[in-house]
């Protein structure tokens, strides 16, 4: 059972201390905290809504619906906020069987390579043809099996595509711009440009990374903007152009990696852990600390812990 509602400051406040002792060390993006109480795993967002999933979900709603009232002396109703939940459902159900453009990015918690963002049209009528191929979020996909599907996604999807080297991506860091402006900024660029390719669409959908209100603060001195957009979390389970453009994005990421890994003459590594704090002191080695400008993203942790090993 999973039941969700929004809850005043008031109550926030209360929750963070009452399931303090029982938080979990992970934390779900935008969540203040997650908790596991008895059978029930309790999740505060930052937004105020909090979800209650487990055996016992209905009765830990209710005790923290009941001291909501008495707080505010507003009564939260959990059965409306089941419906509320099955009616984002049914929406989550329609969006994926529109027409839509839809965005995702690759490579932003890569210590090496570029960030690789896709905006895909997937019409109705191509709906089927992309579930055959067996395509989904790419971060759930074996590379292996993306490399199999991406080159017909490409020769059959409507896409665009931009890639931020690694001295680009250094250089907005040094403009003080954060991850966040970055992602948004290369969202727009794609979707922009998709946009004037196919002006026909149900809806343009983006896998939210940001806020919708931080999302426009980011983009504000754009010359063109797009901004008839449908921000959501887990799009690529809700709409089929931001899964095909996850697994386009990868590819492409992929093929990226292969390059630096021909260039240096060594395989490269993914994600940001230890080995790759290893193999960047190689690289310093061997061809020097400026190299990594061309290959790394340099506000990385990475950067700092890689002295530890010259």
């Amino acid at each position: 059972m999973t039941i969700v509602f929004k809850v005043s400051d008031k109550l926030k406040e209360k929750m963070v201390k009452y399931y303090e002792p029982l938080r979990r060390e992970k934390t779900p993006p935008y969540a203040v905290f997650q908790a596991m109480d008895a059978d029930t795993i309790v999740t505060l967002y930052e937004s105020g809504k909090v979800m209650f999933q487990g055996i016992s979900a209905d009765i830990d709603a209710k005790m923290w619906s009941e001291m909501e009232k008495k707080l505010t002396g507003k009564s939260i109703n959990i059965y409306e906020a089941e419906k509320k939940r099955e009616k984002e459902k049914k929406e989550r159900t329609k969006m994926y069987k529109q027409s839509t453009i839809g965005s995702d990015e690759v490579g932003t918690g890569d210590y090496f390579g570029p960030i690789v963002v896709t905006a895909s049209y997937v019409s109705k009528e191509k709906i089927d043809f992309v579930e055959e191929l067996g395509v989904r979020d790419s971060k759930v996909l074996t590379d292996e099996k993306i490399i199999s599907i991406a080159p017909t996604l490409i020769k059959e999807i409507p896409h665009c595509t931009f890639i931020l080297t690694n001295k680009e991506y250094n250089k907005y860091q040094k403009m003080g711009y954060n991850m966040n402006k970055i992602k948004a900024i290369l969202h727009n660029k794609v979707l922009v440009e998709m946009k004037k390719r196919q002006p026909e669409y149900d809806k343009i959908v983006v896998d939210q990374f940001v806020y919708p209100a931080k999302y426009f603060e980011h983009i504000k001195e754009a010359h063109e903007k797009v901004t008839d957009i449908d921000f959501t979390t887990k799009a690529e389970s809700k709409c089929a152009s931001v899964a095909v453009s996850s697994c386009i994005s990868r590819y492409i990421f992929l093929l990226k990696m292969n390059e630096i890994s021909d260039e240096i003459h060594t395989p490269i590594l993914k994600g940001a852990g230890e080995d790759v704090d290893k193999l960047a002191a190689e690289i310093v080695q061997k061809y020097g600390e400026e190299k990594l400008n061309d290959i790394a993203k340099l506000n990385f942790k990475n950067t700092e812990k890689l002295k530890m090993y010259l």
